[in-house]
């Protein structure tokens, strides 16, 4: 009866809406399960070769990246975060958002410029020997190894953190702490004993975005010579030519990303944290003063330097002595090509989290929960394994489309899907629909749901209540959406460098390429040109942002 009574629920809600939103869901799984199918396929012999004597590396290489990374950038994030939401001190305002700044550079170009930076024939070393006749020993300061990667991705993942927790610790914990003042705790007490416990969610949150940040990361890895999961895929691919073997290894890392998050459920399994709205009024921060005030002053713009100025300043400089040579029609076409993708592909995600989003809406809970999870499981998948799942999926289909092809005169054998635009923009699509998705869904909690069924009591259709009432009411997270979708998938390197055609390049491939081919100099400027764009979409989401707290 129970059955019967859910087929009867199912046959009613199936509508345009549904249908759509399934067929998203579909096309985002059916990759990620295609390379999940590699576990049980056949082995070849590069397969028993990387297995026997490389796998084990590969996998050392990625914990020692996920574990230190995570364990820094989560500590600077929250500390921060505690900082600019607990107390007041000089620049206090400022560093509310000047420290989500960091977000704009893409981790693989701040490891080639450091690592510029710090060599032997790099500003610092230079400066110390001719300027103070100071020596440097080999490989004391230079990030070319497993730590400067923990540096440079520490440096520039925090900001995930800091922005999560900032927010959680602003709306939702001034009673909690404002009680522990008045029951006596100091700083450091009430820190470790109230503020870590209760901003638990989101610095699991913050945690969870840089594992998946530094899982995915092939940029900063493989320049500095790491050997990741991630560098391993590509090598497979490009190296040894082998997609079985790179699938193969991708579905590992994909058994690596289940147990993280069967993991992270575990540990919270009987956790609870929840917040009347009676509670959620803002915090009164306390005021710093003398050393204190001083200490977190510096300890602020040290990160902020660190993290934005110092980078940014040198790609500056370098850009100046290259200017001439580099601005040219070509740095047009990749600027082009990656607006135009991106815009695309945000345009597409867009769509889908729209209908998507609203179908969750009219659902019951289960359903929309299952449907939620698969719309945004993307996100939490490697770039690499994407790109792996799309070209496999993408030639199967050719296989299966090549006698319409013959039949349309383009010749026999032709791989048409994966060789066209079309494969990069699906793997941006399935990739960051989580990003476009959270934000629709964020905006459809603001609206009461008794604004549609006062629409649908005077007539209006679901297609008129949705584009007269819900969508006017959407467009602020419409826009916050895009822009985060947006300025992702422009600094998105993996994806971007597996997928794309051989006639269309932008601006994060070929900075990535210039770095590998030690043209620093000449990759400063295209790199600019990114964290420019990336930059302008920052500081709307800020602006934004402000403009919801007033």
């Amino acid at each position: 009866m129970n059955k019967r009574r859910l087929f009867i629920n199912l046959r009613k809600r199936m509508n345009v809406w549904t249908i759509v939103s399934l067929t998203g869901a579909a096309v985002i799984l059916l990759p990620i399960l295609y390379v999940l199918s590699g576990l049980i396929r056949p082995a070849n012999d590069n397969w028993e070769t990387v297995k026997q004597f490389l796998l084990t590396d590969y996998v050392i290489g990625s914990l020692k990246l996920v574990l230190f990374t995570g364990f820094f950038a989560t500590s600077i994030g929250v500390v921060l975060a505690w900082l600019v939401v607990g107390y007041t001190f000089p620049l206090r305002k400022w560093f509310r958002w000047a420290l989500m700044l960091p977000l704009a550079v893409p981790p693989y170009i701040a490891a080639y410029t450091y690592a510029t930076m710090t060599s032997y024939t790099g500003f610092i070393q230079a400066t110390l020997r001719n300027q103070f006749d100071i020596q440097v020993t080999p490989g004391t300061i230079e990030v070319m190894s497993t730590r400067g990667a923990v540096f440079i991705l520490t440096l520039f993942l925090f900001p995930y953190v800091f922005m999560i927790a900032k927010m959680f610790l602003e709306r939702q914990s001034a009673v909690y702490i404002e009680n522990a003042r008045l029951l006596g705790h100091k700083r450091l007490s009430l820190f470790f004993n109230v503020v870590l416990p209760i901003s638990r969610p989101a610095i699991i949150a913050g945690l969870m975005l840089v594992v998946f940040e530094v899982l995915s990361d092939y940029g900063v890895a493989n320049y500095f010579g790491v050997q990741t999961l991630s560098t391993a895929i590509f090598q497979t691919w490009f190296s040894m030519y082998d997609v079985d073997s790179a699938m193969k290894l991708a579905a590992w890392l994909m058994v690596v990303i289940v147990g993280i998050f069967v993991l992270e459920r575990y540990l919270r399994r009987n956790q609870q944290y929840n917040t009347s709205m009676k509670q959620n009024k803002p915090l009164a921060p306390k005021p710093l003063k003398g050393a204190a005030a001083f200490g977190a002053t510096a300890f602020c713009m040290i990160i902020f330097l660190l993290s934005f100025v110092i980078p940014v300043v040198q790609l500056i400089v370098w850009a100046t002595w290259t200017y001439e040579k580099m601005w040219s029609a070509d740095l047009l076409e990749l600027t082009l090509n990656s607006l135009s993708g991106a815009a695309i592909a945000t345009f597409v995600i867009l769509i889908f989290a729209l209908l998507s989003a609203r179908t969750v809406r009219t659902m019951s809970s289960w359903p929309a929960y299952l449907l939620t999870k698969l719309m945004t499981v993307g996100y939490a998948v490697p770039g690499a394994i994407i790109a792996i799942g799309v070209l496999a999926v993408c030639i199967q289909f050719d296989k299966w489309f090549s006698p319409i092809y013959a039949s349309l005169g383009m010749g026999e054998g032709v791989l048409w899907l994966s060789t066209s635009l079309f494969m990069l923009l699906a793997g941006y699509v399935i990739r960051f629909m989580a990003a476009g998705y959270n934000a629709i869904e964020t905006g459809y909690d603001k609206i009461p749901r008794t604004y549609s069924e006062a629409a649908r009591t005077l007539g209006h259709g679901p297609a008129s209540t949705f584009f007269k009432v819900e969508l006017p009411l959407l467009k602020g997270s419409i826009v916050t959406g895009f822009i985060l979708t947006f300025v992702e998938i422009v600094k998105e390197l993996p994806i971007t460098m597996l997928l794309r055609p051989f006639n269309f390049d932008t601006l994060a491939a070929r900075t990535y390429q210039f770095a590998i081919d030690e043209r620093i100099y000449e990759a400063a400027l295209p790199s600019l040109l990114l964290i420019g764009i990336s930059l302008i979409s920052v500081l709307c989401i800020l602006k934004i942002e402000k403009e919801k707290t007033r």
